[in-house]
């Protein structure tokens, strides 16, 4: 081996393994700090760039779940309103069964007639109270409350990435409430037509619920399967960009070891020189 005072390899050498751990010391610190071992494209440029396509497909799936989250609130409000009416119109049958009894005085008949209005004026409460988020399934878009055929307001809402989506459907329930609004029980022969009316406005009803139920569950079930996929995602993400906080601990000791070894053979390298001064003594 030639010893020279110019040229120290094994110092070069110890050198090298110093600035090699602290590199690595700067990097898996940082991991330890952020928790991730993909933090941008330097670190891994083909699992950064695929961790930012999820990041994207989580926010997208958010935003759905969102939408899906809103229709379910209208749904409910909505089925909340028509379920009050359904109750309603077990009073109003009573009333107007009532109404049809050919023994009542015209006191009794204007009782009940006065009765008959108050139900209905419940009625139209309820459903212009079933509204959320400026939105009201139950009843009519332009011009409620009204014998004539109306449009009735859909709420589509996705449902997915791909762009499907799902229809709640609306109610014209205030279409039932003008057809009673438009009978009377002021007598029993009144009573008995209105009977007939209410037959078909009560099967509306019904319909509705039906439906109504229907669309909420379907809303349920595509929220609960989108946030599987969500949660899925999310997961696939942490697999790719979080550090295993553990193996990083372990190797950042590993490393300070290391440093502190590079650290001390460095120390004694650079002694080496000093050993050519004895022979000139």
């Amino acid at each position: 081996m030639v010893m020279s005072v110019n040229t120290n390899p094994e110092a070069l050498t110890a050198l090298r393994n110093l600035e090699a751990a602290n590199r690595r010391a700067g990097t898996v610190g940082e991991q330890v700090s952020t928790g991730r071992k993909v933090r941008g494209a330097v670190d891994d440029a083909s699992n950064f760039a695929i961790a930012q396509g999820l990041r994207g497909d989580i926010k997208a799936a958010g935003a759905v779940i969102q939408g899906l989250n809103n229709a379910k609130g209208i749904a409910k409000v909505a089925l909340a309103g028509a379920t009050a009416v359904s109750d309603l119109m077990a009073d109003i049958r009573k009333k107007i069964t009532e109404g049809a009894n050919q023994g009542n005085t015209a006191q009794q008949q204007q009782i009940l007639q006065d009765d008959y209005e108050e139900l209905l004026a419940q009625m139209r409460q309820v459903l212009e109270n079933a509204e959320y988020n400026g939105i009201n399934i139950l009843i009519e878009v332009a011009i409620p409350f009204n014998l004539a055929v109306g449009t009735v307001r859909d709420v589509d809402v996705l449902s997915n990435l791909e762009g499907d989506t799902i229809r709640l459907r609306g109610q014209r329930l205030d279409l039932a409430y003008a057809r009673l609004a438009n009978e009377d029980i002021s007598s029993p022969a009144n009573a008995l037509n209105a009977l007939t009316q209410f037959d078909q406005d009560q099967q509306l009803v019904h319909d509705a619920l039906g439906e109504l139920g229907s669309d909420l569950r379907q809303l349920e079930l595509q929220t609960e399967q989108l946030q599987g996929v969500l949660d899925a995602t999310e997961e696939g993400l942490g697999n790719i960009v979080d550090a295993d906080m553990a193996r990083t601990s372990a190797e950042l000791n590993s490393i300070q070891v290391r440093q502190q070894l590079a650290t001390q053979t460095l120390g004694i390298a650079n002694q080496a020189p000093q050993v050519l001064l004895g022979l000139f003594q």
